[in-house]
């Protein structure tokens, strides 16, 4: 039990250090651009002397409603990380079905019935092979009996996931 404690308050402590690297040490000197800066982003980093690699968003969607996430690590971190562990996460959006279900229910579609009255899920069996694989992954959460929804801190991670696919 004392080792589970002393490994927990050390993950813990990595994982203060890591947010303290990112954590800006000044205030930005400008405000981003309203002209066309493509740049504005990272632009705003570096007057804050942060480094690493990041994901945020504030968007509305229609199931999940108005969400404003953010969340980095350095990249030391990221490449420090056992990243064979991340296999099932990724892995349970590898299907085309699933990520149709994702982006079903993220849009609105989130009980059982609704999503078997798309024809390109499959049987129940299947719906419900798909629904088990992205529950056990976190990115849904059965909210109730036969519905889901997308954990509100798995929106902008989703969404950025699709973005990076994009080629």
């Amino acid at each position: 039990m004392a080792e589970q404690h002393d490994d927990l308050e050390r993950r813990v402590a990595a994982l203060e250090a890591a947010v303290a690297r990112l954590a800006p040490r000044s205030a930005p000197t400008t405000e981003p651009s309203t002209e066309q800066d493509d740049l504005w982003v990272l632009r705003g980093l570096r007057e804050r002397e942060v480094e690493g690699v990041l994901m945020a968003g504030t968007l509305t969607v229609p199931a999940a409603g108005p969400v404003a996430w953010q969340y980095g690590l350095s990249a030391d971190s990221l490449l420090e990380l056992d990243w064979a562990g991340f296999a099932s996460t990724v892995d349970a959006l590898s299907h085309p079905a699933r990520l149709t279900i994702v982006q079903l229910v993220l849009t609105g579609v989130r009980s059982t019935a609704a999503l078997l009255e798309q024809k390109t899920l499959g049987t129940t069996g299947q719906l419900h092979h798909h629904l088990r694989q992205l529950v056990a992954a976190g990115w849904l959460i059965q909210v109730k009996r036969g519905e889901y929804a997308v954990p509100a801190h798995r929106v902008v991670p989703l969404l950025a996931v699709i973005l990076a696919a994009q080629r």
